[in-house]
Order: C-alpha cells, then sequence, then structure tokens
C-alpha cells in the first residue's frame, strides 16, 4: 500500500491543510489529491493542467479534486473526465468524507458562507522540523473587487485563544523553535470570539503562556487592522520576529479606492514608519499588483515608489489577472504588455531593495534558525548560507561574512 499522493497550489494555509489531509487519509490506498487554489484564473489553469499529468502518471487512482477553485467553481472540475470526486474546502478538514468517497455523489461542496467555525483538525507541525504553521484563522470578511477567496473560504472564523496556545505548546514540547501564526485574513482573529480579543491579543497571550517557545511568527497581515496590543507586542518582545508581510496591492489612492482596500497610500507609510520606530531592525514584504483595471501610468508610478517610501524588502508582484466573478473583471483593463512591463519593474526595484538589505546585514551577528543542514534564516527571514553542516532545527548564532545572490553568507 502506498500512501496517498498530494499537490498543493497557492497559498501556505492550503499547504498546512494538505498536511491535516495526509492525517486524515491515513490508511487509504491509490489516492491523489489536488489542492487548488483560486487567486488567479492562470492559478485554475495550472490545477487543470496538474490534474491531467497526475491522472497520467497514475491511471488507476482515485483522483480528488478540492481546494479554493473546488470551492468555486466545482463545475469546472467536475466535469474533466480525469476527475472522480470533488470535494468542497469544509469538506475536506472532515475524516468522514475521506472515508465514504467511494460510496459518494461525485460532487460534494456547500454552501461555505454557511460555515461558522475553524475546521477543528489541527496537526503538530509539518515541513522541516525547525518551524511549524498554525492555522489560527479562516475566512473573509472583506470584498476586495479583485479577490475571490472570501467565496473560497467563506466569512471570517476564528480558533480560539486556548486551543492555539495548546497546539503551541505540544510543538514546542516536539521541538520546534519557531511557531508560525497563520489565516486567510488574520488581523480579523477574534472578531467573532466572545469579547472580540484582537491579534496582539493572541500574541502576548501566546508569548506569556509559551515561555519556551523562542520564536513567534506572524504571516501576512492587513496593516489597517493592526492593533495597539499587537504594536506593543512589535515594541517589546523580542521573541516576536522582526518580519511583517503586508497586504498592501497598491500605492495610488484612487486605485486602493477601485480595490476597495480600507487604507490609503499614507496609512502604509505611515504604519511602517512607526513599525519600524518600536522595532529598527523590522523588515517588510508586501503584496502589489501590477495593472490594476484603470491604473495609468501616474498611478503606477505611485505603487512604484510606495518601495521606497515604505523600505519594502520581499516583494510578491502579481501582474493582474481577471477572475471571473469579481467587480474588477467588469473594469476597464489595461494593456497586457503594459501589465507584464510594470510587473518587471516592481521586481526590478524589489531586488534592488533585496541586496541593500543584504549588504546592510555584512558584519553583523544574527540568530540563524536552520532549515536544512547549510541553509538557515534570519530573524528577518533573510535565508544564509553556511559552509558547514549545522544541526537542523536549532537557532545558531552567526557573523554574516558576505552575500550570495538573494542569500547572506556565515
Amino acid at each position: 500500500m502506498k500512501p496517498p499522493i498530494f499537490s498543493t497550489h497557492g497559498c501556505r494555509l492550503n499547504a498546512y491543510e494538505t498536511e491535516a489531509m495526509r492525517d486524515l487519509t491515513q490508511g487509504q490506498d491509490n489516492l491523489v489529491v489536488v489542492n487548488t487554489c483560486a487567486v488567479t484564473a492562470e492559478a485554475v489553469r495550472k490545477a487543470r493542467q496538474d490534474i491531467r499529468k497526475l491522472r497520467r502518471e497514475n491511471p488507476d487512482a482515485r483522483l480528488v479534486v478540492t481546494g479554493c477553485a473546488a470551492q468555486t467553481e466545482p463545475e469546472t472540475f467536475s466535469n474533466m473526465a480525469e476527475v472522480d470526486n470533488v470535494i468542497g474546502n469544509t469538506e475536506k478538514m472532515n475524516r468522514a468524507t475521506w472515508g465514504f468517497l467511494p460510496d459518494t455523489e461525485k460532487v460534494q461542496v456547500d454552501d461555505i458562507m454557511s460555515v461558522e467555525e475553524t475546521a477543528g483538525h489541527l496537526i503538530d507541525g509539518f515541513g522541516t522540523r525547525a518551524r511549524a504553521y498554525v492555522q489560527v484563522q479562516n475566512g473573509c470578511d472583506h470584498r476586495c473587487t479583485f479577490c475571490i477567496i472570501p467565496y473560497g473560504r467563506g466569512n471570517s472564523r476564528s480558533v480560539p485563544a486556548g486551543v492555539v496556545v495548546d497546539q503551541i505548546k505540544r510543538l514546542v514540547d516536539k521541538g520546534y523553535n519557531e511557531v508560525v501564526l497563520t489565516g486567510v485574513d488574520l488581523t480579523s482573529w477574534g472578531a467573532d470570539l466572545p469579547a472580540t480579543p484582537q491579534l496582539g491579543d493572541l500574541v502576548l497571550r501566546i508569548l506569556k503562556l509559551v515561555p519556551d517557545l523562542p520564536r513567534l511568527r506572524i504571516s501576512s497581515i492587513d496593516s489597517i487592522e493592526v492593533d495597539p496590543s499587537l504594536m506593543q507586542a512589535i515594541a517589546t518582545e523580542p521573541r516576536l520576529m522582526p518580519h511583517l508581510h503586508l497586504s498592501l496591492q497598491a500605492g495610488d489612492d484612487m486605485i486602493l479606492k477601485r480595490m476597495k482596500r480600507r487604507h490609503l497610500r499614507d496609512d502604509a507609510i505611515r504604519f511602517c514608519e512607526d513599525a519600524r520606530k518600536l522595532r529598527p531592525d523590522m523588515t517588510y514584504g508586501a503584496d502589489i499588483i501590477a495593472g490594476f483595471p484603470t491604473e495609468t501610468d501616474d498611478m503606477f508610478e505611485n505603487s512604484l515608489k510606495l518601495v521606497e517610501d515604505c523600505d519594502l524588502t520581499w516583494l510578491h508582484v502579481f501582474p493582474y489577472s481577471a477572475r471571473q466573478g469579481t467587480p474588477a473583471a467588469k473594469m476597464p483593463a489595461v494593456n497586457g504588455k503594459d501589465i507584464k512591463a510594470r510587473a518587471a519593474r516592481l521586481r526590478t526595484a524589489g531586488e534592488a531593495q533585496v541586496q541593500a538589505h543584504l549588504a546592510s546585514r555584512v558584519g553583523h551577528t544574527h540568530n540563524i534558525l536552520m532549515e536544512n543542514p547549510r541553509m538557515g534564516r534570519t530573524e528577518q527571514f533573510t535565508e544564509t548560507l553556511f559552509d558547514t553542516d549545522q544541526p537542523v532545527g536549532q537557532i545558531i548564532p552567526a557573523r554574516i561574512v558576505g552575500t550570495k545572490g538573494t542569500r547572506l553568507r556565515a
């Protein structure tokens, strides 16, 4: 009996849920699962391509498609001859779903908007022995005009703080030295819980109740929703890592309004300045979309300048791709060549920021969390190379002696 084969597309949360499904499908044989992403039309195209490839490689297996694209457009995948079952984002986290697959209808996708709780299945970390990811939130109550993810994930739901703390204690007992909090809209954590706590309250509670946890990291956040307690944690808690990935999307106020974002350009700049005053070693990553509908050259220049104004280091650049079913898909489109050129300019600006960051670290000593014998990451999430083997999963103090490409050398 061979274990199920999984193919994961998209975000870190999908990767987390794939690991949960590995546990839920233990004991099953001849199973292939494709965990899809719906963020762009290109993501759906790649999922379909992957499905065809996996079917050719596994002609006799039961092939199951799940994830956000399966949730938002189940008929796209149920109509594929290669697919045996299509299951939704809620159903995939239910052990019973996997036990009864052969005897159920081909499509099992319920109304995600009716789900009121996060999936109860928690896993004790995944990936290397260095870092574990903990899902504390799912879904999104916002309706950005370019995004279909709320229709794949449902409304925002939070995992209670006590459940999160207990899981992190187990992870620390298993030897993990860093935990990353993940979610679809992480800064909305707590809004649906009694007394409506906020993300900063959760961070402070984890650090207080799990004193043996060396490093806590938070994944992508919406800077306009950052609460005072999180700012307090940034200022006072050295175990909270000085690296924030920001969902900025654009640097022009008109485009931000058309995206239905909740911040303006100056809000983003102010947050970055304020957080860095509290934590001078803070580094930022950011998501930025190039070529959103109606974006003019001048509007794009505002986004490009934001890279320097916010001193962003790690950029995720997304050439705009129309997603059917979203309001932005009906807006006047930017020429495809212009989108490609703007994305290239953003990436060039990002590469320059990375090189400046790397150069600024040479000569400094960092605590490196080793992900494999020759590579680890600094507190700012910068990849660092070693010439000799180091113990995986351990935190190694090391002096930075140079750079190599987009990495540091220790």
